[in-house]
């Protein structure tokens, strides 16, 4: 059986790795005996880089507002921070058909307002009315994308999280990796810069709910493509899921050979978005459970 590594998402602070890890297996179990399958994964064989609070730490020493502050108004992000969010924001806003309407109605001030994701009482106004919105919440949106954003733009957080997952890595074993939210940017951009060298062995990457294909995230990541010694890449997402905007497709994340995209997938979860709901889904846990053994 080959290793399996499960890299997690972000808000995971202050938890337990080891309970976590723990999360993960059971999730998975449950969709593979959904799948009708069945298949015993040795602990040792299962891999949990935890860089939660690693994250927290480095991430809330650096200037920007807490999600909902930016939302109230109060407080400034940095001007990288507001063009990321707001590029993230506008795509959300086509996404589920909110209208310019329904925006200038949340502003306080509407008669000012301008259309456009340069104006940033359009974006605040914006995240007002996705806050609204059921199953979608702004809170998420903001957190993830200010957290891809500090992960891509500061290079010491950038060194402090790939040199804990890096140590799930080896050269010569063959491994398959899970990634959730955003731990599949970390992945993507630590497999594509070092794999080769790494000669890295990957019989197969799945992505879960994976925000690489919306805009600015996939535009900071370019020129994309899959990483040397991907042989499989499976990506699953939930529509209703805020954070996985767009498959990973040629309008959106380009890549020779392409990616396999699974999208008829209902993550229960509050915001569609957990962990759990993508592990649990027997498609999802079947690929899994093909790659591990297969």
């Amino acid at each position: 059986m080959r290793k399996l590594i499960f890299v997690h998402g972000r808000s995971q602070q202050f938890k337990d790795a080891r309970d976590l890890k723990d999360e993960w297996k059971q999730a998975l179990q449950a969709g593979i005996a959904k799948a009708g399958a069945s298949l015993a994964i040795p602990d040792e064989q299962i891999l949990f880089p935890y860089y939660g609070d690693t994250l927290h730490h480095l991430s809330e020493g650096l200037p920007g507002a807490a999600p909902e502050v930016i939302i109230k108004g109060y407080g400034e992000p940095s001007s990288g921070e507001k063009q990321f969010i707001s590029g993230v924001v506008a795509e959300v806003v086509e996404a589920f058909g909110i209208s310019e309407r329904d925006i200038r109605d949340a502003t306080e001030t509407p008669a000012t307002i301008e259309k456009g994701v340069r104006n940033w009482p359009w974006v605040i106004a914006a995240l007002r009315i996705i806050d609204k919105a059921p199953g979608i919440s702004s809170y998420l949106l903001e957190r993830i994308t200010r957290d891809v954003y500090i992960y891509m733009h500061h290079p010491g957080i950038q060194t402090a999280i790939e040199a804990g997952i890096r140590k799930a890595f080896t050269s010569a074993e063959e491994c398959v990796v899970v990634a959730h939210s955003l731990g599949s940017v970390v992945v993507y951009n630590m497999l594509k810069r070092e794999a080769e060298l790494q000669k890295r062995k990957i019989r197969a990457l799945i992505t879960l709910g994976s925000p690489l294909g919306v805009g600015p995230i996939a535009e900071g990541l370019r020129p994309v493509g899959r990483p040397h010694g991907v042989v499989d890449w499976f990506n699953a997402f939930d529509p209703r899921d805020v954070v996985a905007l767009n498959p990973l497709d040629d309008n959106h994340f380009p890549t020779d050979p392409a990616i396999e995209n699974f999208s008829d997938i209902c993550n229960e979860t509050t915001n569609h978005h957990g962990i759990e709901g993508y592990l649990e889904n027997p498609i999802v846990a079947r690929r899994i459970r093909e790659a591990l053994v297969e």
